[in-house]
């Protein structure tokens, strides 16, 4: 696609660009002209499984791709990097999030959502406008953080690293649109970047730090690489931080992008609300949610993975060829970059149908999506990086829908289905606010 084609289209709307290049070359590789680059866009999940699993070992993500430079500068070297320091950092952290190790917590992250609920009692009380996105952060800290930290940080401490998060993943878009930009060269959003990169670390080296000298008896994250560390294991201060910072990210970065979106879905989207609804008032009743209800929350949980379908926070994923390749017929030289996009390939009409921007979690039921093609749906990524988070976001992301529809009824401020926003992960161009009322009183109605 030649650059008087494919640049317009990329400033004015970057992220449906993308996915009307997929769609425009039914899933084969396009090479796009953006003037100072031309990556490849690889969207057939044909593709995508030869990049992220069968050949992974020449397309690595590399620190000179836009995403991965600004990456590096908020997480330096570990499990979101390459070669040694992420075989270790792999190694240590993966035994910490395998299911048996997270399904033990889910009855306390559960305490921990009901407890924060309290701010919406009030509000559902006065009829105060509520800001979802705010909100589903005080949520996600009550619940990850204590999987990380136990009662080592608390919930004001968790919401700054969260606020610097969030003005990360914006100060990150100048670069997303300029890859070619040096970092020596200043770019808007710069200096707040590094404002959030010293507020992370201002808050979590102390923290760090003092478990280091008393790691206790605790599980949690912190607790357990505190004491490898101590037990000879090859973590230095600098890659725990690294590993910490990286996986506080990524999962509280993916449980609030992705449920954030699911209040405008909701409300433009009536059956789909009602049935979930439906299942909620039947599994959980008055509540509290508990463990042992999340696996009769099926509907619950193919509603949220329609909503990673269409709204996955991690929404370009690019990678730098070290060798010279060929995918689907096309030739890749050595350094050429390569750009993966969930979003695009998720939205697809050749592996999703004539409908594939239409909200449907039926896509999900046992019998549709039985016999689809493995890479063709990606929210976590896939192969030797997939997402160590992933079962922690299925069973944190149903713990906190399931809370609040059990206990409140919503009506938005404005009921329409946002833009998407340019940044680092999939965000709404504004911000969702609603009204909400307690469930037996709405339901009295």
């Amino acid at each position: 696609m030649p650059v008087w084609r494919a640049l317009p289209r990329a400033l004015r709307d970057a992220h449906q660009s993308l996915v009307d290049v997929a769609n425009a070359a039914d899933g084969e590789v396009v090479r796009i002209g953006l003037g100072v680059s031309n990556p490849y866009l690889v969207t057939h999940p044909d593709h995508v499984q030869q990049v992220l699993q069968e050949r992974s070992d020449l397309y690595l993500r590399g620190d000179d791709t836009a995403l991965w430079r600004s990456v590096r500068r908020l997480v330096g070297d570990g499990i979101l990097s390459e070669g040694e320091s992420w075989k270790v950092s792999r190694k240590t952290l993966a035994p910490l999030f395998r299911p048996a190790r997270i399904n033990p917590l889910v009855d306390t992250m559960a305490e921990a959502i009901d407890s924060a609920t309290g701010r919406l009692d009030e509000a559902a009380a006065s009829g105060a406008i509520v800001d979802i996105g705010d909100e589903l952060s005080r949520l996600v800290c009550a619940a990850i953080m204590r999987v990380f930290f136990a009662d080592r940080l608390s919930v004001d401490e968790a919401l700054r690293i969260m606020a610097a998060q969030d003005s990360i993943v914006t100060a990150m878009a100048p670069r997303l649109l300029a890859p070619a930009m040096p970092w020596w060269v200043p770019m808007p959003g710069d200096k707040q970047f590094l404002r959030g990169v010293q507020t992370i670390d201002d808050i979590l080296l102390p923290v760090l730090r003092r478990a280091l000298d008393d790691s206790g008896t605790g599980e949690d994250v912190l607790s357990t690489l505190a004491r490898a560390r101590r037990d000879g294991h090859p973590l230095t201060e600098r890659q725990m931080r690294d590993d910490l910072v990286s996986m506080v990210a990524v999962t509280t970065e993916t449980s609030y992008a992705a449920l954030t979106w699911l209040w405008p879905v909701l409300a433009t989207h009536d059956h789909v609300a009602r049935r979930l609804y439906a299942e909620i008032d039947d599994v959980v009743g008055d509540g509290p949610v508990r463990a042992d209800h999340l696996p009769q929350l099926t509907y619950t949980q193919m509603v949220l993975s329609e909503l990673l379908r269409l709204f996955p926070a991690g929404w370009i994923v690019p990678r730098r060829a070290a060798g010279p390749d060929t995918l689907g017929g096309v030739r890749i030289g050595k350094g050429a970059t390569v750009i993966l996009s969930p979003l695009a390939t998720h939205r697809l009409g050749a592996f999703w149908g004539t409908d594939a921007t239409t909200f449907d979690p039926e896509r999900f039921a046992p019998e549709r999506a039985q016999g689809r093609h493995r890479y063709a749906y990606y929210p976590f990524g896939l192969g030797i990086h997939r997402c160590l988070g992933e079962h922690l976001f299925q069973m944190e992301a149903q713990l906190i829908v399931a809370t609040l529809l059990s206990k409140y009824r919503f009506t938005l401020t404005e009921p329409t289905v946002p833009g998407i926003r340019v940044a680092a992960s999939l965000r709404p161009q504004r911000r969702v606010e609603l009204t909400l009322a307690r469930r037996e009183t709405a339901v009295a109605r």
